[in-house]
């Protein structure tokens, strides 16, 4: 079943967190992940959540998104999240198969 990480992201420092945009794309397709938004444009369509910056990504299973937080390959990109951004971020179970 598929997996998705939700991603609020406020950005504190622009520069690092350029660097880490071209670090982390690696490392989600090495897990079997991918994006399904980043940095679009939002709107508030009810209620007042209103994202500086969004991203979701998709990936096979929990355990593979588990995996790719967890990996050594992402550490050095996370870090450099962590330093550059104030971060929410959430995992979310896809739906099964609809028959």
């Amino acid at each position: 079943m598929a997996a998705y990480v939700v991603v609020e992201i406020a950005i504190q420092d622009p520069q690092t967190y350029e660097r880490y945009k071209a670090l982390a794309p690696p490392t989600i397709a090495a897990y079997g992940g991918r994006y399904l938004v980043r940095g679009g444009a939002t709107e508030v369509l009810e209620g007042s959540w209103n994202p500086p910056r969004l991203a979701i990504l998709e990936f096979p299973t929990v355990e593979r998104a588990r995996e790719w937080w967890n990996s050594p390959e992402y550490a050095p990109a996370k870090a450099m999240r962590q330093a550059s951004t104030q971060t929410d971020m959430i995992l979310v179970e896809g739906l099964t198969a609809q028959p």
